[in-house]
């Protein structure tokens, strides 16, 4: 047997968007994480070069190539990872990117802004899903988005749904997934976005401290159930790696 870990690819849009718990949970579960950080200046690696590939979120748009120059070539490496069978998750604009790459369309949320922690409407389609069947999260998530998945790629699968009808959870290919949501997030980099969103956030009506007093509350809950879900990530990503390898 190889003592090898895994390599995942995480590529990471903006300093305030990290890996986070998703990274710890992974690391956690035996893999090495590799984080590409293009707006820093790094190069973007091919993506079906490694054994997994984790894309994050960011303030930008799945559509705004023009202002970061990265996400058309990413889109490019997401088509291929997709291609070559590369266990992939995407995560709020990451799960917007795979979703554009593939063909389907993303656009603002006329209903506005999401934010803080919401209902997960789990599909039937779910419970016989690879990657959540198994693990499926609980039934609150914390998002932060403004844009959504309004047309799916051809062959997608809504693996959930918020109450408002959005995309939430999607297979997009038979080993990529997306999350509209943010397991990955927890109370401290929910502040910082805060901070950042505040002006909007007044003039809104937004209570800040209310959202972070209720994430935070909720953490050890959300931290147990979405967990399992990262480490189901984990042990595809093994055994594709293991397959690859010869050795399963």
């Amino acid at each position: 047997m190889s003592s090898v870990s895994p390599r995942i690819l995480a590529v990471e849009h903006e300093e305030s968007c990290p890996p986070a718990l998703v990274g710890e949970w992974l690391v956690g579960a035996g893999c090495t994480l590799e984080v590409c950080r293009p707006y820093a200046g790094d190069a973007l690696p091919a993506l079906a070069s490694y054994d997994g590939v984790l894309v994050l979120g960011g303030e930008m748009g799945a559509n705004d190539d023009d202002a970061h120059p990265w996400l058309g070539p990413l889109k490019a490496g997401i088509r291929d990872a997709v291609a070559a069978g590369t266990p992939l998750l995407g995560v709020c604009l990451g799960h917007q990117l795979v979703a554009v790459a593939l063909g389907g369309v993303v656009r603002r949320n006329p209903r506005g802004q999401t934010v803080g922690l919401q209902p997960v409407g789990w599909t039937a389609d779910a419970a016989t899903d690879d990657w959540v069947g198994a693990a499926r999260g609980g039934d609150r998530a914390i998002h932060w988005n403004n844009d959504v998945v309004v047309t799916l790629p051809e062959g997608a699968v809504v693996l959930a749904r918020t109450p408002d009808g959005e995309v939430q959870v999607a297979r997009f290919a038979p080993r990529a997934w997306g999350i509209q949501a943010h397991p990955e997030a927890d109370a401290a980099i929910i502040r910082r976005w805060v901070e950042t969103d505040r002006e909007d956030e007044v003039a809104r009506g937004f209570d800040e401290e209310a959202v972070l007093a209720a994430i935070e509350e909720a953490a050890p809950a959300l931290a147990s159930s979405w967990r399992p879900v990262a480490e189901r990530f984990a042990a595809i990503v093994a055994s594709g790696a293991g397959a690859r390898a010869g050795l399963g």
